[in-house]
């Protein structure tokens, strides 16, 4: 009986998803362990592994929307153990059928065909590992395959972000994109024909030059598309957001000299320790909690009627990836060191570009930090992550003039911005905790002795 191909519980709150890519073909052999699909849900894409090795037949294509415990595809295992048994059989004195995944004949060149074949292997010898079993090259999803045929781009020369260095769709968008806006190769010259250049007759005449006004008609206007479920779920949260929560924003700025001038004092010391960078989100991170220790209102919730106060300091931070904005939560920020902190951001921020983010990354996070200032952003208001009480918005960094001690200076000045729920939290506790988190960050000592 066939191995059935079922999609996985991910969790309590995921009940569907988007079959988004194959990353094997119908009728292919599959090795027990090997990657088959990639599964887009309202929270987070996950990856189906096959149970068991043989030919796998597909009963879902890709894009459509699946179902917790649908059968996707199903393995005959005897295919499988048939193949096994062919190669055995060539081993015992039959000779073994002609690998199939050798499309293309290899071409000899002609001196190496001049020579003489070796002898041909005794009939009683076995056959290598790699004769009896051949390696199957890895299996290029079909999006990527679609694009190499549509821009003449071979993808083993694309470097692959993906998983174990995979090429991705973004990876060959990336490539074609490139190939565009690199300049055009010289054109060849003239063939030379009996010491002369041959006429110009000889070479192809180069197609006529499209106008713009063509260019505009040939161009589609629109293009539809359904949203992902992870899109179609941040939508409905942010709307969420909007609807059950009394968000309000306030600003102040903070000067970043003192952390700026840290960071380069002790920056080789700490990457040579740690084998990490210290980056500006650490000190945030320390700074929030130091802030929600001297505000806990901040860092409660609402649940119906009551109000839950926090004990914890697990915060989430907003990465940004390909699929939509995600906000893995960083555990008990108030017992990680700076270079624990920097290592779990950049441990989720690859598993984010890697499609490898569990549902559990995601879940119980008690404030959250955004930082808009990577993409250029000056001012914001970031919307709050339900049912947390509290968000805090980094911006980009500027030099701008200030007054200090009586005397105009330049310094590094960076807006923060804390929208936080009206309804548990007033004006005068957010207005402290960004205080606070201001002077955690103007005189990181404050962090570091916890004052």
């Amino acid at each position: 009986m066939p191995t059935e191909v079922k999609i996985p519980s991910l969790g309590e709150s995921i009940t569907s998803g988007i079959l988004a890519t194959w990353h094997i073909s119908d009728g292919d052999v599959v090795a027990s362990g090997q990657l088959l699909y990639e599964l887009e849900t309202d929270k987070i894409t996950s990856e189906g592994l096959a149970e068991a090795g043989g030919r796998i037949t597909l009963k879902i294509a890709e894009g459509d929307e699946v179902d917790i415990g649908q059968i996707v595809a199903t393995i005959d295992e005897s295919a499988s153990e048939s193949t096994s048994s062919k190669a055995g059989d060539g081993a015992g004195g039959s000779p073994a059928p002609a690998p199939e995944v050798a499309e293309q004949p290899m071409v000899v060149p002609s001196a190496v065909q001049s020579t003489s074949a070796p002898p041909a292997q005794s009939k009683t010898t076995p056959p290598a590992a790699s004769e009896a079993r051949p390696q199957r090259a890895p299996t290029l999803p079909p999006a990527v395959r679609r694009l190499a045929a549509e821009t003449g781009i071979d993808p083993s020369m694309v470097v692959g972000t993906g998983k174990d260095g995979r090429v991705t769709k973004s990876d060959m968008m990336a490539a074609a994109k490139a190939k565009k806006e690199s300049p055009a190769a010289p054109a060849p010259p003239a063939p030379v024909e009996n010491g002369t250049i041959s006429t110009v007759e000889s070479m192809p005449a180069a197609p006529p030059p499209v106008t713009a006004g063509e260019q505009a008609q040939t161009a589609p206007r629109t293009q539809r598309k359904p949203m992902t479920p992870l899109r179609r779920r941040i939508a409905q949260r942010l709307v969420e957001a909007q609807q059950t929560a009394a968000i309000l924003t306030t600003f102040n700025e903070a000067d970043m000299s003192a952390i700026m001038a840290l960071r380069k004092r002790h920056q080789e010391a700490f990457v040579k320790r740690h084998e990490v960078k210290l980056g500006f989100m650490s000190f945030f991170v320390k700074a929030v909690v130091h802030a929600l220790k001297a505000v806990p209102q901040v860092n409660a919730q609402i649940e119906g009627t009551e109000i839950i106060e926090n004990f914890y300091y697990d915060i989430g931070v907003a990465i940004s990836s390909d699929r939509g904005l995600l906000v893995p939560v960083l555990r008990n920020c108030d017992r990680s060191s700076f270079a624990e902190i920097e290592q779990m951001i950049i441990a989720y921020a690859r598993k984010a570009r890697e499609g490898g983010i569990k549902i559990g990354d995601l879940q119980g996070g008690t404030f959250t930090i955004t930082n808009g200032g990577i993409f250029g952003s000056m001012l914001s208001t970031p919307i709050l992550n339900p049912p947390q009480s509290g968000i805090l918005g980094m911006h980009n960094i500027n030099e701008r003039a200030v007054v200090l001690a009586g005397e105009i200076v330049i310094r590094p000045m960076m807006y923060l911005a804390l929208s936080y729920d009206h309804r548990i939290v007033d004006g005068r506790e957010a207005v402290t905790f960004l205080i606070k988190i201001k002077e955690a960050i103007e005189d990181p000592s404050v962090i570091l002795f916890e004052l």
